[in-house]
């Protein structure tokens, strides 16, 4: 069972539930081993500052204040979001539920996401501006980058399939500024990705310990 929290995502409160959360817009980062190396089978440096930072939190019960950064990028996918989900339903013709942060029962895992649709439904908005990220997507609908995002979110929250949802208002002109790709629950990826997630639990509950020690 997932424990449903209702509350306005980017508020105080919102980010106070995620603390001490292992979140699924980090769980790529989290099971990404590197294969080269001197490091070669671990996490990477990125991701092991990202297990020392849940451990911190689960500690204090608090975030860690540069959580609440917010990148241009991310003020401005904040900012056309609305937009963007009113554009997704209009097309659609569906209806979109916000959330606020979804659980796993024993609070290590967790998902915010952007909508819910019916019953087995999802919804995931990108607002994506540089040519890296939008390249892939655009010219061969490629969502690599992002399919641990939706699938963990499917797990956490047991869905069966999730809407993403690219808008980029700069293809307006040729009727290209919302771009909208159906991904479905893979099970299998879902499995081995819950496995690197249970290791990756286990550093922060390492560092979690050393910390205490």
């Amino acid at each position: 069972m997932s424990i449903n929290i209702d509350c306005i995502q980017g508020s105080e409160f919102w980010h106070k539930m995620r603390s001490g959360v292992i979140t699924a817009s980090n769980f790529k980062l989290c099971t990404t081993i590197l294969k080269s190396g001197k490091n070669k089978g671990e996490v990477s440096k990125a991701a092991k500052e990202y297990a020392f930072r849940i451990a911190v939190e689960r500690i204090s019960g608090q975030p860690l204040d540069d959580n609440f950064y917010e990148t241009y990028a991310m003020r401005r996918g904040r900012e056309l979001e609305e937009e963007a989900r009113l554009k997704h339903e209009e097309k659609k013709g569906i209806l979109v539920d916000q959330s606020g942060i979804i659980l796993t029962d024993d609070r290590k895992f967790g998902a915010s996401v952007d909508g819910f649709i019916d019953l087995d439904g999802c919804s995931e908005y990108k607002c994506f501006i540089g040519p890296s990220s939008l390249m892939p997507i655009l010219l061969d609908g490629n969502l690599e980058d992002i399919e641990a995002q939706m699938q963990g979110q499917m797990w956490v929250t047991d869905r069966k399939w999730c809407d993403f949802v690219l808008y980029c208002p700069a293809l307006k002109p040729i009727d290209r500024d919302l771009t909208i790709i159906t991904v479905q629950r893979d099970d299998d990826y879902i499995e081995e990705m819950e496995a690197g997630l249970i290791e990756f639990d286990k550093l922060v509950n390492e560092y979690k310990a050393k910390l205490e020690s």
